[in-house]
């Protein structure tokens, strides 16, 4: 059924009062195939939500907001090494973590509380402490909004990039992604060499960890870092963290030696983008309703009364000041509605 006049401030996780033309809710493959055909949302303006925790919206949704709720997780097939998991994206992200923790299916624990739905994974090509979607992702169902067709996407036809896919470009708006595979390992390999998780897990007596030891300390790590958004407003990660050339660091490492990198494949490093905005005097500074959080530079929150222009300003704001501190221009992960 849709509704119209719909207040999102409960769907956003941001906590931003703003008001959706019509909504509706679907809970399955029939249900967004009937709504493509009807004639009132065929020709709308559309946007899906999933958890709502990756979008700044900069004022009312004059069209119709989609909140997808088909949830369910279920083996595809398996072999001697691997399990073919399907999850169908209106699932909470971090329920499949847990889901394959418990099943010590390895693969995506350290991908354990990012916020969010499965269906987004995908899209943002999600990523923390070493691992990304791409490393564990088969395939995924989606449905072209134009004309119902189930298309099936591989790893290649998603072109997958740093927290980017053809979902975000090329594709942009074109299909509502109804279900994901993901590979995972039955016998896990653990990726312990990103962030502060070895230190986690010698503090938490780990000697010989499981895929749960890895699961819960990065649990605790984000938890002790990152804002919950049931208590104040925001969407995580703000910006990604750049990358940058060899030279382009060497230069800046000449001015600032204390600043971090992390070596990529292809020859060039990233740099956090939390220690470039807390270099220019960011974190845990508020501005108005909205600010830098104080334990981690990199999530600007809402501190209960902000617009979602006045959050888009100051990012801007942080932008700029870190471009002209460090010459290097940061990219929102956030997307703006």
């Amino acid at each position: 059924m849709i509704q119209s006049n719909i207040s999102l401030k409960d769907y956003n996780t941001f906590g931003l009062d703003i008001t959706a033309s019509s909504f509706c809710v679907v809970k399955s493959k029939t249900e967004i195939i009937n709504l493509i055909q009807n004639e009132f949302s065929k020709y709308a303006k559309k946007l899906f939500l999933g958890g709502g925790s990756n979008i700044l919206f900069l004022k009312d949704y004059g069209g119709l907001v989609i909140k997808n709720e088909i949830k369910g997780i279920e083996i595809e097939r398996e072999t001697d090494e691997y399990v073919y998991l399907k999850s169908y994206s209106g699932t909470q992200w971090n329920d499949l973590v847990l889901y394959c923790v418990d099943k010590n299916l390895g693969g995506i624990e350290n991908l354990s509380l990012i916020p969010g739905t499965v269906g987004a994974a995908p899209m943002q090509n999600i990523g923390a402490y070493g691992v990304e979607i791409k490393d564990v992702f088969e395939s995924l169902e989606a449905i072209d909004l134009t004309t119902g067709e189930t298309i099936i996407f591989n790893n290649n036809d998603c072109q997958f990039g740093y927290r980017e896919s053809i979902f975000k470009n090329q594709q942009k708006n074109k299909f509502f992604i109804y279900s994901v595979t993901f590979r995972l390992n039955k016998k896990p390999v653990l990726n312990l060499n990103y962030g502060d998780i070895q230190k986690k897990l010698i503090e938490n007596g780990c000697v010989n960890p499981t895929i749960k030891d890895v699961s819960n300390a990065i649990i605790e790590i984000r938890n002790s870092k990152l804002p919950n958004p049931k208590e104040i407003g925001n969407a995580g990660s703000f910006f990604k963290n750049p990358e940058v050339s060899i030279e382009k660091y060497s230069e800046l490492f000449l001015l600032f030696p204390s600043m971090p990198k992390y070596d990529l494949p292809n020859g060039n490093v990233k740099i956090p983008a939390a220690w470039l905005i807390e270099q220019c005097g960011f974190k845990g500074k508020k501005y108005g309703n909205t600010g830098n959080h104080a334990k981690q530079a990199l999530v600007i929150v809402n501190y209960g009364n902000a617009s979602g222009i006045e959050i888009y300003n100051h990012a801007i704001l942080v932008q700029k000041e870190v471009e002209i501190k460090f010459g290097i221009l940061l990219s929102a992960e956030v997307n703006f509605i």
